[in-house]
């Protein structure tokens, strides 16, 4: 149960992510100059897989997330936050009838819902994460794999200096290259291909004497730094030995609903392979050795943004 602003005797603040594979909402307050979490609830909508040929969202697709909110405007109805902010990504951003949804889950929020370009989308992942960790100047890149768009930032300290957003996830490329939940060795090939085709040569955006060390954030970094920490690998690591072992043992299973794999949660089996696909296209855009896991998110940012006057 959310706590409430009268529980809290102080504001509340709300923001809503709306993403392709997930719906977020948090609600936060301020203690002593930090921002303390009230309350956390995620649902795993999927809206990204319900785009049809033509790019438009099914009326399944819609409902499932209309259903979702009205949950979540029960909890806003509760905790009545001071200040809330709503943003919808990458598959609002492709939708043909996104104006449908967008104008439906206003109504049924009481606020706006801004659908915010991959850019805006970046720079918040990036104020997100530099919010969680250890204040510094270090030069630092970030990426966030969601589920129809990645997210890929160079920055030092809390100033992104390049921000891009790439239409690839683990939504888009479960959906392309592991079709009906197949896992097969020409399947990773291919995906792996296709991430790197998509992100071209990060090397020029992303020159390494840009960064010295690179953060994973959110869904898809974070659900596969779990298998490999309960397999055995460093903790919030993700190494490529760690890559090339995850590969195999999904090769093995064959299909994502033999999945039984400690650490993998059951909402994310259906695109674990685009997910790992991503991940083993950009290492290899990128030359990358490791990922250190960051929980900083773009909802980190957006709560950072209402923070402001």
């Amino acid at each position: 149960m959310a706590t409430t602003a009268q529980d809290t005797r102080k504001p509340v603040l709300a923001v809503i992510d709306l993403g392709s594979n997930s719906f977020r909402l948090e609600l936060s307050t301020l203690q002593k100059g930090k921002l303390k979490r009230l309350a956390y609830h995620k649902e795993t909508v999927r809206l990204g897989a319900g785009l049809d040929a033509d790019k438009n969202l099914t009326t399944a697709a819609l409902e499932s997330g209309l259903a979702c909110l009205r949950r979540f405007a029960d909890i806003l109805q509760e905790a009545q936050p001071t200040r809330i902010c709503a943003i919808a990504t990458q598959t609002l951003r492709e939708a043909k009838n996104a104006a449908l949804f967008q104008q439906q889950a206003e109504r049924i929020l009481g606020c706006p819902v801004r659908i915010i370009s991959g850019r805006e989308e970046a720079r918040l992942i990036y104020q997100g994460v530099a919010s969680r960790l250890p204040p510094s100047a270090e030069k630092r890149l970030v990426i966030d794999i969601g589920g129809r768009s990645t997210e890929i930032i160079s920055g030092q300290g809390f100033v992104a200096h390049v921000a891009e957003s790439f239409p690839l996830g683990s939504v888009s490329l479960s959906q392309q290259f592991f079709a009906q939940g197949r896992l097969s060795a020409a399947a990773f090939d291919a995906a792996a291909a296709g991430a790197a085709a998509i992100v071209g040569n990060l090397a020029v955006l992303y020159p390494k004497s840009d960064w010295r060390i690179a953060y994973g954030s959110a869904g898809t970094t974070s659900a596969v730094a779990s298998v490999l920490e309960a397999a055995g690998f460093p903790a919030e690591r993700i190494q490529r030995a760690g890559l090339a072992w995850l590969r195999e043992q999904l090769i093995a299973a064959g299909h994502s609903d033999k999945l039984a794999m400690p650490g993998l949660k059951d909402d994310r089996k259906p695109v674990i392979g685009g997910g790992l696909g991503t991940l083993l296209g950009l290492f290899q855009a990128l030359d990358l050795e490791e990922l250190h896991i960051v929980s900083g998110a773009l909802r980190h940012g957006l709560l950072q943004s209402l923070l402001k006057p």
